[in-house]
């Protein structure tokens, strides 16, 4: 609304831009779709763990700029995230709303078609051999549907993955998710060095997400009470409400587990 008051106000006129300026505008264009499906994907103020008009609004998009330019590979890239990520919608949430871990999903809710076309499209845009952000998030994206379960996962190819993406995006939130990935591929142990030290040296300390992987890990190293610790760091961020009842239900699990004298 602001900014169609500002375009009223200031007297702009709307026209569709030449082909020789769509260059230009296209990362503010794609920005602007992927903030969009990232906001339905994680939404805020909301206790759903997943707003399905924000996701097919940006999937809507998507399928429209890649009709208007199909041989962009980051248009590419973007569409085949979306459709790749989006498939995995239905299994996010439990009967009761709360978040479902990727690990713990069930798989035969995914999705199979929004899967198979994106992989084509990360196919097609990878093989123009002009890499971008948007085309690695996708190949990430197409490693988790390319594996029948969470075992079976190329983690080492993930975390791989995920060292390209810091060269385009050197991020403290892009450096957690490798983290992530090197824990599965090399152990609990060495994804929690990688997050403690964001988590002393970066402005992730106020970020839910870091305390809950951290949580998880810490509890993966049998440290109950750390990771006890590192959940009630994420309550206290004040998480979503989806992912509130994920953090609940880990400590309760943790509390049951414990058994006194387990750590030193």
């Amino acid at each position: 609304m602001r900014a169609k008051r500002k375009i009223r106000d200031a007297g702009i006129r709307l026209r569709v831009p030449d082909p020789g300026e769509r260059p230009a505008r296209l990362a503010s264009v794609l920005r602007a779709i992927y903030l969009t499906f990232t906001e339905g994907h994680s939404p805020h103020g909301t206790s759903a763990v997943v707003r399905d008009d924000l996701c097919e609004e940006a999937l809507r998009l998507g399928r429209r700029l890649h009709r208007l330019m199909p041989d962009e590979p980051e248009v590419t890239g973007l569409l085949a995230l979306i459709l790749l990520t989006s498939a995995r919608s239905a299994a996010r949430a439990d009967e009761d709303g709360a978040l479902v871990p990727l690990a713990d999903q069930d798989r035969s809710r995914w999705d199979r078609g929004r899967q198979d076309e994106g992989r084509s499209l990360v196919e097609a845009a990878l093989a123009q051999h002009r890499p971008g952000p948007y085309q690695v998030q996708a190949a990430i994206a197409a490693c988790h549907a390319d594996a029948a379960t969470a075992a079976g996962t190329d983690w080492r190819q993930i975390a791989a993955l995920y060292s390209e993406l810091l060269r385009f995006d050197p991020s403290p939130v892009i450096e957690a998710n490798r983290a992530v990935a090197v824990a599965y591929a090399e152990g609990p142990a060495a994804g929690l060095a990688i997050l403690d030290t964001l988590t002393a040296s970066s402005r992730l300390a106020r970020w839910p997400q870091l305390h809950i992987a951290r949580g998880a890990l810490l509890a993966q190293c049998r440290r109950h009470e750390d990771a006890v610790a590192a959940y009630r760091d994420a309550l206290a961020l004040e998480p979503a409400d989806a992912a509130r009842r994920h953090i609940t239900g880990q400590i309760a699990a943790l509390g049951a587990a414990h058994e006194p004298g387990e750590e030193t």
